[in-house]
């Protein structure tokens, strides 16, 4: 008798992406950034345990369409708790118009440590302090004749 396995890939869901986004940016550009970003990266899109931003994003339509659709958590943090976060790509650009000079790099290393809004931080925490992994640096993308970037980066919880 000959039984065909069925072999189940299962994926702990321990993958935190940050986004950084312009108002008004599709759920579709999002989509296609992050899709490209785990293509590149070889991650697993099973794996991903959320998104993660800035708390003045938390009613951006595109975001939250993309959450809603995958059946993603969001998690939002204040500019004054993402500027904490040593991030390996600042912008002063970022900082002039958000109060912080990373949102999608601080944003996933932040959920990524599975730090409560209430918790204090040491001024310029870094990944070691706060044990999580930082696998891609921020990718800003742009899709021609649509409106709006996305920046995305993606950190990954310590596990258990």
């Amino acid at each position: 008798m000959n039984e065909k396995l069925h072999l189940v890939q299962l994926h702990q869901q321990l993958l935190w992406v940050g986004i950084g986004c312009q108002r008004g940016t599709s759920e579709q550009l999002i989509d296609m950034a992050i899709e490209q970003v785990f293509q590149e990266n070889r991650l697993a899109k099973d794996a991903i345990a959320g998104i993660a931003t800035i708390d003045t994003k938390a009613s951006e339509v595109g975001l939250l369409e993309i959450c809603r659709l995958r059946n993603w958590p969001l998690k939002t943090f204040s500019a004054e708790i993402l500027r904490t976060i040593f991030v390996p790509n600042p912008a002063t650009i970022i900082n002039q118009a958000v109060g912080t000079p990373s949102v999608a790099e601080a944003a996933a290393i932040l959920a990524a440590s599975q730090l409560t809004p209430s918790s204090t931080l040491p001024l310029f925490a870094s990944t070691e302090v706060l044990t999580v992994g930082f696998l891609v640096p921020k990718r800003i993308f742009r899709l021609q004749g649509q409106l709006g970037a996305v920046t995305i980066a993606v950190a990954q919880e310590s596990g258990v």
